[in-house]
């Protein structure tokens, strides 16, 4: 029985998550030679000041590359000084 944890930040649709569930799914059963009934996909996001790479949480490493692409994602940056003001 066959279990993948997927990690990842906050902010993708419902839709995408179980698209790429479904995927990640089909991927083991043509892989494996598995039914799909015994494939187990969980997701485990968190929120992007909880999540870090290179010393930076994802939060400051987005809002370095544009503060603006926060509401394209439906979030809102924490902080004033991300929302341009």
């Amino acid at each position: 029985m066959p279990e993948v944890h997927v990690f990842m930040a906050e902010g993708r649709t419902d839709e995408q998550k179980k698209n790429m569930m479904r995927a990640i799914t089909q991927a083991l059963v043509d892989n494996l030679e598995c039914p799909a009934e015994v494939v187990t996909v969980q997701i485990i996001e968190s929120k992007w000041t909880d999540k870090m790479k290179g010393g930076r949480t994802f939060e400051e490493r987005y809002a370095e590359k544009t503060p603006a692409g926060y509401r394209a994602r439906g979030v809102e940056p924490a902080h004033d000084d991300e929302k341009g003001a």
